[in-house]
């Protein structure tokens, strides 16, 4: 017992791993901090280019409006996604492109529509042509709304497209549509006045931090 208070007072082993100890665990929390303050910096950077993002509709027409899918309520587009269509149907009305292209699947198996059928039929109520609206009802996110409008697009040899979507929601559009190849896209954005952006936003800025991951896994092959 004396050689074992002795080794601590003199710097013996018991006092070598409790210092070693004290070492790792200080190690372990300026790695967090770290971290933590690296994860802060993202967000701010992510959140100055979401609220950076602003309509660059052309003077000349483009080829093709792309709305984005959003929620369905129950058979009619929920007012979010009203809100998306309204700029659409206004951009359209002004001569901006002569289609549209609606994108969205099915919300729920037991919908009646497709995200896109429900604008589809938002739209032909308010005066647009069923001839001038193409469907795309498969897509289940973003990603999957730019990418099957874009074959769509090769499909009818349109080369132009403005996007059409929430303020909040343009930057992580146009940086996707960069990614696959859209030839200089312009983007059609309106304020929402129905949305909780509150919410909507923070979870924009988790949405953006996923794509830049998937985007790093789809240049390595990885997915």
């Amino acid at each position: 017992m004396q050689e074992e208070v002795m080794n601590v007072r003199s710097g013996g082993p018991v006092a070598v791993t409790k210092h070693k100890k004290m070492s790792v665990l200080r190690k372990l929390l300026i790695a967090f901090a770290v971290l933590v303050l690296l994860g802060l910096l993202w967000v701010g950077y992510a959140w100055r280019l979401m609220n950076g993002a602003h309509s660059s509709v052309p003077a000349s027409a483009s080829d093709v409006g792309i709305i984005l899918g959003a929620s369905m309520w129950g058979d009619s587009p929920s007012p979010g996604l009203r809100e998306r269509l309204d700029e659409g149907l206004r951009l359209y009305q002004e001569g901006k492109f002569p289609y549209i292209i609606v994108t969205g699947g099915l919300d729920r198996a037991d919908y009646k529509y497709t995200e896109a059928e429900g604008m589809r039929n938002y739209l032909v109520d308010h005066g647009v042509p069923a001839s001038a609206i193409i469907l795309e009802n498969k897509a289940t996110s973003t990603y999957e709304n730019l990418l099957f409008s874009r074959e769509i697009m090769r499909e009818r040899g349109w080369q132009s497209a403005v996007i059409v979507t929430h303020q909040y929601h343009g930057m992580r559009s146009l940086d996707i549509a960069k990614f696959l190849d859209y030839t200089r896209p312009a983007l059609g954005l309106t304020e929402s006045r129905t949305l909780q952006m509150k919410y909507h936003k923070p979870r924009e800025v988790l949405a953006y931090t996923k794509w830049k991951l998937d985007e790093l896994l789809l240049l390595t092959g990885l997915k």
